[in-house]
Protein backbone atom coordinates (compact mmCIF):
# COMPACT_ATOMS: atom_id res chain seq x y z
CA UNK A 1 0.00 0.00 0.00
CA UNK A 2 1.39 3.39 -0.97
CA UNK A 3 1.30 6.51 1.20
CA UNK A 4 1.43 9.89 -0.58
CA UNK A 5 2.88 11.37 2.61
CA UNK A 6 5.73 8.92 3.25
CA UNK A 7 6.34 8.18 -0.43
CA UNK A 8 7.08 11.86 -1.04
CA UNK A 9 10.50 11.76 0.68
CA UNK A 10 13.40 9.43 1.44
CA UNK A 11 12.59 8.12 4.91
CA UNK A 12 15.88 6.26 5.24
CA UNK A 13 17.74 9.51 4.64
CA UNK A 14 15.61 11.30 7.22
CA UNK A 15 16.34 8.56 9.77
CA UNK A 16 20.06 8.94 9.11
CA UNK A 17 20.07 12.74 9.14
CA UNK A 18 17.92 13.03 12.29
CA UNK A 19 18.54 9.87 14.33
CA UNK A 20 16.57 8.96 17.45
CA UNK A 21 17.12 6.48 20.28
CA UNK A 22 20.46 4.66 20.31
CA UNK A 23 21.24 6.01 16.85
CA UNK A 24 21.15 9.57 18.21
CA UNK A 25 23.62 8.75 21.00
CA UNK A 26 25.96 6.95 18.61
CA UNK A 27 25.88 9.79 16.09
CA UNK A 28 26.30 12.84 18.31
CA UNK A 29 28.01 11.74 21.52
CA UNK A 30 31.61 12.90 21.26
CA UNK A 31 31.07 14.81 17.98
CA UNK A 32 33.19 17.94 17.63
CA UNK A 33 31.66 21.38 17.38
CA UNK A 34 33.23 21.80 13.93
CA UNK A 35 31.61 18.61 12.65
CA UNK A 36 28.22 19.87 13.82
CA UNK A 37 28.76 23.26 12.17
CA UNK A 38 29.64 21.51 8.90
CA UNK A 39 26.27 19.72 9.08
CA UNK A 40 24.52 23.03 9.73
CA UNK A 41 26.19 24.69 6.74
CA UNK A 42 25.17 21.87 4.41
CA UNK A 43 21.54 21.97 5.56
CA UNK A 44 21.34 25.76 5.46
CA UNK A 45 22.20 25.78 1.76
CA UNK A 46 19.25 23.49 1.07
CA UNK A 47 16.89 25.67 3.13
CA UNK A 48 18.22 28.80 1.41
CA UNK A 49 17.46 27.29 -2.00
CA UNK A 50 13.91 26.52 -0.86
CA UNK A 51 13.48 30.07 0.48
CA UNK A 52 14.50 31.67 -2.83
CA UNK A 53 11.81 29.51 -4.47
CA UNK A 54 9.21 30.81 -1.97
CA UNK A 55 7.28 33.99 -2.89
CA UNK A 56 7.37 35.49 0.61
CA UNK A 57 11.15 35.31 1.00
CA UNK A 58 11.96 36.09 -2.62
CA UNK A 59 9.94 39.32 -2.57
CA UNK A 60 11.15 40.27 0.92
CA UNK A 61 14.81 39.80 0.06
CA UNK A 62 14.66 41.42 -3.37
CA UNK A 63 12.95 44.46 -1.84
CA UNK A 64 15.85 44.64 0.63
CA UNK A 65 18.31 44.61 -2.27
CA UNK A 66 19.62 41.12 -1.53
CA UNK A 67 20.76 38.85 -4.36
CA UNK A 68 21.25 35.06 -4.16
CA UNK A 69 25.02 35.51 -4.34
CA UNK A 70 25.00 37.81 -1.27
CA UNK A 71 24.18 34.99 1.16
CA UNK A 72 25.79 31.61 0.59
CA UNK A 73 26.32 30.18 4.10
CA UNK A 74 25.57 30.86 7.76
CA UNK A 75 28.35 33.42 8.09
CA UNK A 76 26.21 35.69 5.88
CA UNK A 77 22.89 35.11 7.64
CA UNK A 78 22.76 38.48 9.42
CA UNK A 79 22.50 40.15 5.99
CA UNK A 80 18.97 38.74 5.80
CA UNK A 81 16.08 40.57 7.52
CA UNK A 82 14.33 38.89 10.42
CA UNK A 83 10.65 37.99 10.16
CA UNK A 84 8.11 37.26 12.88
CA UNK A 85 4.49 36.24 13.21
CA UNK A 86 3.28 39.69 12.13
CA UNK A 87 5.04 39.28 8.76
CA UNK A 88 3.45 35.86 8.24
CA UNK A 89 -0.01 37.14 9.22
CA UNK A 90 0.32 40.09 6.82
CA UNK A 91 1.30 37.65 4.06
CA UNK A 92 -1.76 35.51 4.80
CA UNK A 93 -3.99 38.58 4.63
CA UNK A 94 -2.45 39.56 1.28
CA UNK A 95 -2.59 36.03 -0.13
CA UNK A 96 -5.53 34.18 1.49
CA UNK A 97 -6.23 31.64 2.71
CA UNK A 98 -2.75 30.23 3.42
CA UNK A 99 -0.33 33.00 2.41
CA UNK A 100 2.59 32.66 0.02
CA UNK A 101 4.99 31.08 2.54
CA UNK A 102 3.78 27.48 1.95
CA UNK A 103 4.15 27.88 -1.83
CA UNK A 104 6.96 26.91 -4.21
CA UNK A 105 7.43 28.88 -7.44
CA UNK A 106 9.44 26.44 -9.56
CA UNK A 107 9.09 23.24 -7.53
CA UNK A 108 5.43 23.01 -6.48
CA UNK A 109 4.45 20.68 -3.63
CA UNK A 110 1.02 19.06 -3.45
CA UNK A 111 1.36 16.98 -0.27
CA UNK A 112 1.01 19.33 2.71
CA UNK A 113 0.06 19.17 6.39
CA UNK A 114 -2.29 21.89 7.71
CA UNK A 115 -2.77 22.86 11.34
CA UNK A 116 -3.28 26.21 13.02
CA UNK A 117 -1.87 28.35 15.78
CA UNK A 118 -3.36 31.38 17.49
CA UNK A 119 -3.62 34.58 15.48
CA UNK A 120 -3.79 38.17 16.76
CA UNK A 121 -7.24 38.87 15.29
CA UNK A 122 -9.07 35.95 16.87
CA UNK A 123 -8.93 33.96 13.64
CA UNK A 124 -6.69 30.87 13.55
CA UNK A 125 -3.37 31.29 11.75
CA UNK A 126 -2.75 28.46 9.27
CA UNK A 127 0.60 26.70 9.61
CA UNK A 128 1.64 24.32 6.83
CA UNK A 129 4.46 21.82 6.43
CA UNK A 130 5.80 19.65 3.68
CA UNK A 131 6.12 15.97 4.67
CA UNK A 132 9.92 16.16 5.14
CA UNK A 133 9.79 19.24 7.37
CA UNK A 134 6.90 17.86 9.38
CA UNK A 135 8.57 14.50 9.93
CA UNK A 136 11.87 16.12 10.97
CA UNK A 137 10.00 17.90 13.76
CA UNK A 138 8.27 14.66 14.77
CA UNK A 139 11.59 12.79 14.89
CA UNK A 140 13.24 15.47 17.03
CA UNK A 141 10.46 15.36 19.63
CA UNK A 142 10.48 11.57 19.58
CA UNK A 143 14.26 11.75 20.10
CA UNK A 144 13.62 13.92 23.15
CA UNK A 145 11.11 11.54 24.70
CA UNK A 146 13.29 8.45 24.27
CA UNK A 147 16.45 10.26 25.46
CA UNK A 148 14.62 11.23 28.66
CA UNK A 149 13.63 7.62 29.25
CA UNK A 150 10.15 7.08 27.77
CA UNK A 151 9.91 3.37 26.91
CA UNK A 152 7.59 0.49 26.07
CA UNK A 153 6.34 0.18 29.66
CA UNK A 154 4.99 3.74 29.72
CA UNK A 155 1.49 5.10 29.25
CA UNK A 156 1.66 8.75 28.22
CA UNK A 157 -1.15 11.23 28.87
CA UNK A 158 -1.24 14.39 26.74
CA UNK A 159 -3.11 17.57 27.71
CA UNK A 160 -2.16 19.47 24.55
CA UNK A 161 -5.13 20.72 22.54
CA UNK A 162 -6.54 18.38 19.88
CA UNK A 163 -8.75 20.77 17.95
CA UNK A 164 -7.50 22.95 15.12
CA UNK A 165 -4.26 23.84 16.89
CA UNK A 166 -1.08 21.96 16.09
CA UNK A 167 0.00 21.02 19.63
CA UNK A 168 -1.79 17.77 20.39
CA UNK A 169 -1.48 16.41 16.85
CA UNK A 170 2.27 17.09 16.83
CA UNK A 171 2.76 15.38 20.18
CA UNK A 172 0.74 12.34 19.16
CA UNK A 173 2.57 11.92 15.85
CA UNK A 174 5.96 12.11 17.58
CA UNK A 175 5.08 9.77 20.44
CA UNK A 176 3.35 7.10 18.35
CA UNK A 177 5.95 7.05 15.57
CA UNK A 178 9.18 7.45 17.55
CA UNK A 179 8.55 5.86 20.97
CA UNK A 180 7.16 2.50 22.05
CA UNK A 181 4.86 4.02 24.69
CA UNK A 182 1.07 4.03 24.64
CA UNK A 183 -0.46 7.48 24.19
CA UNK A 184 -3.70 8.87 25.64
CA UNK A 185 -4.76 12.10 23.92
CA UNK A 186 -7.04 13.75 26.46
CA UNK A 187 -6.51 17.33 25.33
CA UNK A 188 -7.47 20.41 27.30
CA UNK A 189 -10.05 20.60 30.08
CA UNK A 190 -12.73 21.67 27.63
CA UNK A 191 -12.07 18.63 25.40
CA UNK A 192 -12.01 16.13 28.27
CA UNK A 193 -13.22 17.33 31.67
CA UNK A 194 -10.50 17.44 34.30
CA UNK A 195 -12.38 15.00 36.57
CA UNK A 196 -12.68 12.56 33.68
CA UNK A 197 -9.00 12.95 32.86
CA UNK A 198 -7.75 11.97 36.33
CA UNK A 199 -10.16 9.02 36.41
CA UNK A 200 -8.84 7.75 33.08
CA UNK A 201 -5.24 8.32 34.21
CA UNK A 202 -5.86 6.13 37.22
CA UNK A 203 -7.72 3.49 35.19
CA UNK A 204 -4.94 3.08 32.63
CA UNK A 205 -1.98 3.57 34.97
CA UNK A 206 -0.51 6.69 33.37
CA UNK A 207 3.23 7.00 34.01
CA UNK A 208 4.22 10.02 31.87
CA UNK A 209 2.44 13.37 31.62
CA UNK A 210 3.09 15.74 28.71
CA UNK A 211 1.84 19.31 28.43
CA UNK A 212 1.97 22.77 29.99
CA UNK A 213 2.76 22.98 33.70
CA UNK A 214 -0.18 25.25 34.54
CA UNK A 215 -2.87 22.73 33.69
CA UNK A 216 -0.88 19.73 34.92
CA UNK A 217 -0.59 21.44 38.31
CA UNK A 218 -4.35 21.92 38.36
CA UNK A 219 -4.91 18.24 37.50
CA UNK A 220 -2.94 17.17 40.58
CA UNK A 221 -5.43 19.05 42.77
CA UNK A 222 -8.39 17.65 40.82
CA UNK A 223 -6.96 14.17 41.48
CA UNK A 224 -6.79 14.85 45.22
CA UNK A 225 -10.33 16.24 45.20
CA UNK A 226 -11.34 12.93 43.57
CA UNK A 227 -9.63 10.94 46.37
CA UNK A 228 -6.79 9.90 44.05
CA UNK A 229 -3.22 10.21 45.31
CA UNK A 230 -0.83 11.54 42.62
CA UNK A 231 2.17 9.25 42.36
CA UNK A 232 0.28 6.31 43.92
CA UNK A 233 -3.22 5.95 42.49
CA UNK A 234 -1.89 7.63 39.36
CA UNK A 235 1.67 6.23 39.09
CA UNK A 236 3.24 9.16 37.24
CA UNK A 237 7.04 8.94 37.24
CA UNK A 238 7.91 11.62 34.69
CA UNK A 239 6.52 14.91 33.37
CA UNK A 240 7.82 16.32 30.07
CA UNK A 241 6.54 19.71 29.08
CA UNK A 242 6.91 23.43 29.57
CA UNK A 243 7.84 24.86 32.95
CA UNK A 244 8.88 28.43 33.65
CA UNK A 245 11.78 29.22 35.96
CA UNK A 246 10.89 28.38 39.54
CA UNK A 247 7.94 26.11 38.72
CA UNK A 248 9.64 22.72 38.70
CA UNK A 249 9.68 22.03 42.45
CA UNK A 250 5.97 22.75 42.93
CA UNK A 251 4.97 20.51 40.02
CA UNK A 252 7.18 17.64 41.19
CA UNK A 253 5.78 17.90 44.71
CA UNK A 254 2.22 18.01 43.39
CA UNK A 255 2.75 14.76 41.47
CA UNK A 256 4.37 12.76 44.26
CA UNK A 257 7.99 13.39 43.29
CA UNK A 258 7.75 12.69 39.54
CA UNK A 259 10.75 14.15 37.70
CA UNK A 260 9.96 17.18 35.54
CA UNK A 261 11.77 17.86 32.26
CA UNK A 262 11.49 21.05 30.25
CA UNK A 263 11.57 21.62 26.49
CA UNK A 264 11.00 24.60 24.22
CA UNK A 265 9.44 25.07 20.79
CA UNK A 266 6.70 26.91 18.92
CA UNK A 267 4.20 25.70 16.31
CA UNK A 268 6.16 27.05 13.35
CA UNK A 269 9.53 25.53 14.35
CA UNK A 270 8.60 22.44 16.33
CA UNK A 271 10.94 21.56 19.18
CA UNK A 272 14.06 23.73 19.35
CA UNK A 273 15.67 22.77 22.67
CA UNK A 274 15.27 20.31 25.52
CA UNK A 275 16.73 19.39 28.86
CA UNK A 276 18.65 16.15 28.91
CA UNK A 277 18.56 13.49 31.63
CA UNK A 278 20.98 15.60 33.71
CA UNK A 279 18.61 18.64 33.68
CA UNK A 280 21.48 21.11 33.41
CA UNK A 281 20.35 23.60 30.79
CA UNK A 282 18.44 22.95 27.57
CA UNK A 283 20.32 21.41 24.62
CA UNK A 284 19.50 23.16 21.34
CA UNK A 285 18.80 20.63 18.57
CA UNK A 286 21.33 22.36 16.35
CA UNK A 287 21.32 19.65 13.72
CA UNK A 288 17.89 21.05 12.82
CA UNK A 289 18.03 24.63 14.12
CA UNK A 290 20.40 27.58 13.89
CA UNK A 291 19.68 29.76 16.92
CA UNK A 292 20.55 33.43 17.35
CA UNK A 293 19.90 35.27 20.63
CA UNK A 294 19.28 38.90 19.73
CA UNK A 295 19.39 41.50 22.51
CA UNK A 296 18.22 45.07 22.06
CA UNK A 297 21.22 47.37 21.42
CA UNK A 298 20.69 49.39 24.60
CA UNK A 299 19.94 46.51 26.96
CA UNK A 300 23.49 45.45 27.74
CA UNK A 301 21.95 42.13 28.72
CA UNK A 302 22.85 38.55 27.83
CA UNK A 303 19.14 37.80 27.55
CA UNK A 304 17.53 38.27 24.15
CA UNK A 305 14.92 37.12 21.64
CA UNK A 306 15.29 33.62 20.22
CA UNK A 307 15.61 33.94 16.44
CA UNK A 308 15.37 30.53 14.76
CA UNK A 309 16.39 29.26 11.35
CA UNK A 310 14.85 25.81 10.81
CA UNK A 311 17.46 23.70 9.04
CA UNK A 312 15.06 20.78 8.55
CA UNK A 313 12.33 22.67 6.65
CA UNK A 314 13.75 22.52 3.16
CA UNK A 315 10.75 21.24 1.20
CA UNK A 316 8.04 23.78 2.04
CA UNK A 317 7.38 26.85 4.23
CA UNK A 318 11.03 27.45 5.22
CA UNK A 319 11.81 29.55 8.28
CA UNK A 320 14.89 31.75 8.15
CA UNK A 321 15.60 34.22 10.96
CA UNK A 322 12.17 33.77 12.53
CA UNK A 323 11.91 35.91 15.67
CA UNK A 324 9.84 34.01 18.22
CA UNK A 325 10.00 36.97 20.67
CA UNK A 326 10.62 34.38 23.39
CA UNK A 327 13.48 35.38 25.67
CA UNK A 328 16.42 33.25 26.74
CA UNK A 329 20.17 33.33 27.38
CA UNK A 330 23.01 30.89 26.80
CA UNK A 331 23.66 28.35 29.55
CA UNK A 332 27.43 28.36 29.94
CA UNK A 333 28.09 26.21 33.03
CA UNK A 334 28.44 22.44 33.21
CA UNK A 335 29.69 20.07 30.55
CA UNK A 336 28.22 17.74 27.95
CA UNK A 337 29.19 14.83 25.71
CA UNK A 338 27.25 16.48 22.90
CA UNK A 339 28.32 19.36 20.64
CA UNK A 340 25.07 21.30 21.06
CA UNK A 341 24.93 24.71 22.73
CA UNK A 342 22.61 25.03 25.73
CA UNK A 343 20.16 27.74 26.76
CA UNK A 344 18.71 28.46 30.19
CA UNK A 345 15.10 28.04 29.06
CA UNK A 346 12.21 30.43 28.50
CA UNK A 347 12.58 33.66 30.51
CA UNK A 348 9.57 35.58 29.20
CA UNK A 349 8.38 37.29 26.03
CA UNK A 350 9.69 40.56 24.67
CA UNK A 351 6.36 41.42 23.03
CA UNK A 352 4.33 41.37 26.26
CA UNK A 353 6.88 43.14 28.40
CA UNK A 354 5.54 45.96 30.58
CA UNK A 355 7.87 48.86 31.36
CA UNK A 356 7.29 50.38 34.81
CA UNK A 357 9.46 53.32 35.91
CA UNK A 358 12.17 52.19 33.52
CA UNK A 359 12.10 48.55 34.71
CA UNK A 360 11.22 45.73 32.29
CA UNK A 361 8.60 43.42 33.81
CA UNK A 362 7.82 40.09 32.09
CA UNK A 363 4.41 38.71 33.20
CA UNK A 364 5.23 35.11 32.24
CA UNK A 365 8.17 35.13 34.66
CA UNK A 366 6.15 36.18 37.71
CA UNK A 367 4.82 32.68 38.40
CA UNK A 368 8.34 31.47 39.19
CA UNK A 369 8.85 34.37 41.59
CA UNK A 370 5.74 33.34 43.53
CA UNK A 371 6.69 29.69 44.03
CA UNK A 372 8.09 30.42 47.49
CA UNK A 373 4.66 31.61 48.68
CA UNK A 374 3.26 28.58 50.48
CA UNK A 375 -0.41 29.46 49.88
CA UNK A 376 0.04 30.25 46.15
CA UNK A 377 -1.98 27.80 44.01
CA UNK A 378 0.15 28.36 40.89
CA UNK A 379 -2.43 30.52 39.08
CA UNK A 380 -2.20 34.28 38.46
CA UNK A 381 -2.75 36.96 35.85
CA UNK A 382 -1.27 40.43 35.38
CA UNK A 383 -3.49 43.40 34.57
CA UNK A 384 -1.94 46.55 33.11
CA UNK A 385 -4.03 49.72 32.87
CA UNK A 386 -3.93 53.49 33.19
CA UNK A 387 -5.06 54.68 36.62
CA UNK A 388 -5.32 58.47 36.90
CA UNK A 389 -2.96 58.77 33.96
CA UNK A 390 -0.35 56.47 35.52
CA UNK A 391 0.52 53.08 34.04
CA UNK A 392 -0.22 50.51 36.74
CA UNK A 393 0.41 46.76 36.90
CA UNK A 394 -1.69 44.62 39.20
CA UNK A 395 -0.84 40.95 39.80
CA UNK A 396 -4.00 38.98 40.57
CA UNK A 397 -2.90 35.89 42.51
CA UNK A 398 -4.87 32.82 43.54
CA UNK A 399 -4.25 31.62 47.11
CA UNK A 400 -5.71 28.72 49.04
CA UNK A 401 -6.07 30.91 52.17
CA UNK A 402 -5.73 34.65 52.73
CA UNK A 403 -4.34 35.53 56.16
CA UNK A 404 -4.16 39.23 57.04
CA UNK A 405 -0.39 39.55 56.56
CA UNK A 406 -0.15 37.74 53.21
CA UNK A 407 -0.96 40.71 50.95
CA UNK A 408 1.93 42.82 52.23
CA UNK A 409 4.32 39.85 52.22
CA UNK A 410 3.59 39.09 48.56
CA UNK A 411 3.81 42.76 47.57
CA UNK A 412 7.23 43.10 49.20
CA UNK A 413 8.43 39.84 47.63
CA UNK A 414 7.53 40.98 44.13
CA UNK A 415 9.02 44.45 44.68
CA UNK A 416 12.29 42.84 45.75
CA UNK A 417 12.42 40.45 42.79
CA UNK A 418 11.15 42.85 40.12
CA UNK A 419 12.95 45.98 41.30
CA UNK A 420 9.72 47.99 41.12
CA UNK A 421 6.51 48.08 43.16
CA UNK A 422 3.38 46.52 41.65
CA UNK A 423 -0.14 46.23 42.97
CA UNK A 424 -1.29 42.86 44.35
CA UNK A 425 -4.79 41.40 44.48
CA UNK A 426 -5.30 38.07 46.27
CA UNK A 427 -8.27 35.95 45.19
CA UNK A 428 -9.62 32.47 45.93
CA UNK A 429 -8.66 29.36 43.99
CA UNK A 430 -10.23 29.24 40.53
CA UNK A 431 -11.00 32.97 40.30
CA UNK A 432 -8.52 33.70 37.49
CA UNK A 433 -9.41 30.73 35.27
CA UNK A 434 -11.89 32.64 33.11
CA UNK A 435 -9.36 35.45 32.55
CA UNK A 436 -6.42 33.16 31.73
CA UNK A 437 -8.34 30.50 29.81
CA UNK A 438 -6.74 27.81 31.96
CA UNK A 439 -9.38 25.21 31.07
CA UNK A 440 -9.70 26.11 27.40
CA UNK A 441 -6.29 27.24 26.14
CA UNK A 442 -3.05 25.26 25.78
CA UNK A 443 -1.09 28.20 27.21
CA UNK A 444 -2.95 30.33 29.76
CA UNK A 445 -2.83 34.10 29.20
CA UNK A 446 -0.76 35.88 31.82
CA UNK A 447 -1.26 39.50 30.72
CA UNK A 448 -4.47 41.48 30.33
CA UNK A 449 -3.73 44.80 28.63
CA UNK A 450 -6.50 47.28 29.45
CA UNK A 451 -4.60 50.38 28.33
CA UNK A 452 -6.38 50.66 24.97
Amino acid sequence: MSSPYFDSFDYQKLSYDYPTGAGFIARYSGMSRQALEDIQQERFKSVLECAWDTPLYRSLWLEAGIKPTDVTDLSDITKLPMIDKSVILADIEAHPPFGSLPTRIEKPRTQRVLQTTSGTTGNPQPVLWGPWGREVQNALLGRTYTWLGVNATDVMHSVYGHGLVNGGHYIREAATRYTEALMLTAGTGIETRSERQVAVMSQFGVTVLVGFADYLLKLSQVARDSDLVPGTDIPVRMIIGHVLDGGREALEKAWGGAKVYNWYGVADTGIVATEGPERDGMHVWEDANYLEIISSPDSGDQMGDMVVTSLGKNDLAPLIRFNTHDLTALHTSGSSDFPFQKIVGLLGRSDNMVKLKGINVYPTAIGGMLQGVALFTGEYVCRVEHVNGIETLTVVIEVSQNPETLHEEVKQLLAQKLGVTVEVELVASGQTAELTGLNTRQKPARLLDLRK
